[in-house]
């Protein structure tokens, strides 16, 4: 059946097809002054003095930690509630995980109790994932990377717009923040991500790494800044493109009327939604309005209901996913993992219900219609 309804679709129009025909006619296509105009925008939006564009948000992650120094020896507390970038990543440096549970059903982030629990003598930084575009209160992992001197990054990859508690923005909360531009995300590039940062040496650090370690890039030289380069770290190729930027500057610009309408949209599901079948974490307070609104999690009361609800979804055309399988459960990490017996709870329930600025009001009622008659009273 042709999808009526999908999970998510990048929210495009002429300005983004002039910005990339422009790239196409300049002939530059490799990292250069647009990537250089789209960082100084996004730090700018985030509040921090710097960003660093990457290729995607899994080589963000992989320069912060290995800018950081962590390395063999080392191990990074990640939730298993996340996509399994998260711990790939800090895994390529040579490190291991170890996982923490989250709070609740209703507050599915890493819990900082459970944190603290997974702290050892090897442990090196605390990654903490913004699920759904939802900021936690980042203090008690601030005291927890104060008093055991250890890294603190944002994985904010669902949350670019979001803001905490106090209104500071995600990524300027922690050492460094990393943010991800793929095709189902609030800022779309299709690829490409973003480190975000008040340090210095970090950011230094990282844009070495980026473009394989070498002293000067392409785009220097071709301006005459360079004659030759020097390789001083053995680095990557982990460089956007400026089809990339160009499509983030538009977006960039775009991007605080397309969350408001992502809120708007978690708004009118909260009102359909039968809350007999389940709930949609983070009511509590002003949290949409603080938040992204990457995705629309639902939990169901009962875990059989989750699969009766994707094949209604499905019969109607409306498109369904699950955020996440735990990254514990994968074969490759389940011996790192403690019980993590909250996180196990959420995934067995939760349902992603589509979200994306496209949406109309009808759309939601179609989805709340088909969650309605999937778990009857």
């Amino acid at each position: 059946m042709t999808t009526a309804i999908p999970l998510a679709v990048p929210s495009f129009d002429e300005e983004e097809e002039r910005a990339v025909l422009d790239v196409v006619r300049s002939r530059w296509l490799t990292m250069g002054p647009r990537v250089e105009r789209f960082e100084e925008a996004f730090a700018e939006a985030v509040g921090t003095p710097h960003a660093v564009m990457t290729s995607s948000c899994t080589t963000a992650l992989h320069l912060t930690f290995a800018a950081l120094g962590i390395g063999p020896g080392d191990e990074v507390i990640v939730p298993s509630l996340t996509f399994v970038a998260t711990a790939n990543a800090a895994t390529y440096t040579g490190a291991d995980v170890r996982f923490a549970d989250i709070t609740s059903l209703e507050q599915p982030i890493m819990s900082a109790e459970a944190t603290e629990a997974q702290i050892g003598p090897r442990t090196a930084a605390i990654c903490v994932v913004h699920f759904a575009g939802y900021v936690p209160d980042m203090e008690p992992f601030r005291r927890l990377a104060e008093r055991h001197s250890l890294a603190l990054i944002e994985d904010a990859a669902h949350a670019p717009g979001a803001t905490a508690h106090d209104g500071a923005a995600a990524g300027s909360l922690a050492d460094a923040g990393c943010f991800s531009f793929f095709s189902n995300k609030n800022l779309v590039t299709g690829e490409g991500g973003m480190i975000t940062t008040a340090d210095s040496s970090l950011a230094a650090k990282a844009r070495t790494l980026r473009a394989h370690g070498m002293t000067a890039t392409t785009w220097d030289r071709d301006r005459g800044h360079a004659s030759g380069y020097d390789v001083i770290e053995r680095g990557y190729n982990y460089r956007p493109t400026e089809v990339e930027a160009a499509l983030g500057l538009v977006q960039l610009g775009k991007l605080p009327a397309m969350n408001e309408r992502r809120r708007a949209l978690v708004g009118r599901y909260r009102e359909l939604l039968p809350a007999r079948a389940g709930r949609v974490p983070f009511a509590d307070g002003d949290a949409d309005s603080r938040s992204a609104c990457h995705i629309l999690p639902f939990v169901c009361d009962e875990a059989g209901d989750r699969d009766r609800i994707r094949t209604a979804a499905s019969g109607r055309g409306v498109q369904t996913s699950v955020h996440y399988s735990p990254v514990h459960g994968f074969t490759t990490f389940d011996a790192a993992a403690p019980p993590l017996p909250v996180t196990e709870a959420f995934s067995a329930r939760e349902v992603t219900l589509p979200l994306h600025p496209g949406m109309t009001d009808d759309d939601v009622a179609v989805v709340a219609d088909v969650v309605s008659s999937a778990t009857p009273a």
